[in-house]
C-alpha cells in the first residue's frame, strides 16, 4: 500500500460526521479480553462492522480488545474532530499512537537533506504545529520521513544536514515530551528516499542524541529492504520507540505473507516492550469477513 494513498484514505474517512460519545467509560465486549501487546488499528480498518462514525469505530476496536489506535492523517483533521476522537479514546482507555508530522515525497522540494535556512524555519514551524496536535489528542509520537535524497550532493553532507535539522526539531519537541520517530521506507515502494534502513536511522538518532528523536521500525518495509528483523530489533533497541507491521508480500495483515509475526510479537513481549505496534497495512479481504480475518490474525499471533 502506497503511503500517500494510505494518508489520503485515512483523511477521507474523517470527512464523515463524528458522533458525541457516551458520557461514561465503556467496558470491552470482547469475550477474549485485551491483547497482550498494544496493537493499533486505524480508521477505516473496521468500517464495515462499525460504520463511518469515527467514535463508533474506536468503540468497536476497544470492544475487540485493542488498547491503542493510530492515525497518520490526524494532523490534518479539524480541531473539533481531534478533540472528539481524543475524548472517546480517553473514555475507552485507549492510547494514541503516531500521526504523521512530516513526510515529503516530492523530489522538486527541499527536504531534511538540505541546509537551506528557509527549510529549517519551515520544519521548526511544522513541529510546533505537531506539538499542538499532540497535546490535543494526547499523543506521544509523531512520524517523520526526511524525504528524497539529493543526487547532486555528497551523501555524508546530506546525512550531516539531516542530523542538524533534526536537532532543531528536537529542540521544539523535547520540552513538550513529543517524540519524532524516523521511519525508513523501502526503495521498492518509495524509490529515491534518503532514509531506508534501520542501521542508518540508528546512526542518525545516536548523532542527534535526543530523547525526542527515535526510530519507527516498520517491519514490512524492513523485510523488503534488508530482512534480519529480530537481530536489527535487538541491535537498534535503545533507539527504537515504535513499531509498525504489515506482512510481505502484499502489506496486509499478519499470516498473509512470509513474516513470522508470532515469533516477533513474542520477542517484543519478552523484551518487555510496552509501546505500540501500529497496524499500518490493508485488509487482505473485503467486507466484514475481511475485517474479522484481521482480528483473528492478531489473535493467532498474540497467542504465544
Amino acid at each position: 500500500m502506497d503511503r500517500r494513498a494510505f494518508l489520503a484514505a485515512s483523511l477521507a474517512t474523517g470527512a464523515t460526521a463524528v458522533a458525541t460519545a457516551m458520557a461514561q467509560p465503556q467496558p470491552s465486549r470482547s469475550a477474549r479480553g485485551k491483547f497482550r501487546l498494544k496493537y493499533a488499528p486505524h480508521f477505516g480498518m473496521f468500517a464495515d462492522h462499525a460504520g463511518s462514525d469515527l467514535t463508533d469505530q474506536l468503540q468497536f476496536m476497544a470492544d475487540e480488545g485493542f488498547t491503542a489506535f493510530e492515525d497518520n492523517g490526524m494532523m490534518a483533521r479539524q480541531q473539533d474532530v481531534q478533540e472528539k476522537v481524543a475524548m472517546q479514546m480517553s473514555r475507552l482507555g485507549m492510547t494514541m499512537g503516531v500521526f504523521v508530522a512530516y513526510a515529503e515525497f516530492d523530489f522538486k522540494k527541499k527536504t531534511f537533506v538540505t541546509p537551506y535556512k528557509g527549510m529549517r524555519e519551515m520544519l521548526v514551524d511544522t513541529m510546533k504545529k505537531a506539538v499542538e496536535v499532540a497535546k490535543r489528542v494526547n499523543a506521544k509520537w509523531c512520524t517523520v520521513v526526511p524525504g528524497p535524497y539529493d543526487p547532486g550532493t555528497q551523501w555524508d553532507y546530506q546525512t550531516a544536514n539531516v542530523i542538524e535539522n533534526l536537532k532543531w526539531c528536537a529542540g521544539v519537541c523535547e520540552p513538550a515530551g513529543l517524540v519524532m520517530v524516523l521511519e525508513p521506507l523501502n526503495p521498492m515502494n518509495h524509490p529515491g528516499l534518503f532514509l531506508t534502513k534501520i542501521p542508518q536511522a540508528y546512526q542518525i538518532c545516536r548523532a542527534v542524541g535526543s530523547s525526542s528523536c527515535k526510530i519507527l521500525d516498520d517491519l514490512y518495509h524492513q523485510q523488503v529492504t534488508e530482512g534480519n528483523l529480530i537481530p536489527n530489533i535487538d541491535t537498534a533497541w535503545d533507539e527504537i520507540a515504535y513499531f509498525q507491521v504489515g506482512d510481505n508480500p502484499g502489506r496486509k495483515e499478519p499470516t498473509t505473507g512470509e513474516i513470522n509475526y508470532r515469533n516477533i510479537f513474542r520477542h517484543l513481549y519478552e523484551k518487555g516492550y510496552k509501546g505500540i505496534v501500529g497496524m499500518e497495512h490493508g485488509n487482505s479481504a473485503t467486507g466484514k469477513e475481511g475485517e474479522r480475518a484481521v482480528i483473528e490474525a492478531y489473535r493467532a499471533c498474540d497467542s504465544f
